[in-house]
């Protein structure tokens, strides 16, 4: 199907896009008061790039809390970009190290490992 969009052959490497993946995602997790505080810079960048399109003070105040429930959801949605570059690095260094065949080996371990963490992270704090 993709072939049919591109007028050129477009090559997928698998292996490459799950380890990528569950890089950033061990790293999402295990770094999440990092990807909190993106989200918290994307919203308030998102918050006074749109401030600064309305002339009106009252039009700004009356679709208030639409926009900045919007420009929450596109950035927690665009915080996870930082994750996914240093997931492909992290899984680069991994197939240069290891071989290939430890790309996803590595990553789910990586998962498994930050998951726990995360779980420990959590439960220090609500005590």
């Amino acid at each position: 199907m993709i072939n049919e969009i591109f007028p050129f052959k477009l090559a997928v490497d698998a292996t490459a896009l799950a380890g990528t993946a569950l890089w950033s995602l061990a790293l999402y997790l295990g770094l999440s008061p990092i990807g909190q505080w993106v989200i918290e810079q994307l919203i308030r960048w998102f918050n006074f790039a749109e401030r600064s399109l309305y002339t009106s003070q009252q039009e700004y105040e009356r679709t208030r809390r639409i926009r900045e429930a919007q420009n929450t959801f596109f950035a927690s949605l665009l915080s996870i970009v930082p994750f996914l570059a240093v997931g492909a690095l992290c899984n680069y260094a991994v197939e240069i190290g290891l071989g290939s065949s430890w790309a996803i080996s590595m990553g789910t371990i990586a998962c498994i490992s930050c998951g726990v963490y995360e779980l420990g992270r959590r439960d220090g704090q609500s005590d």
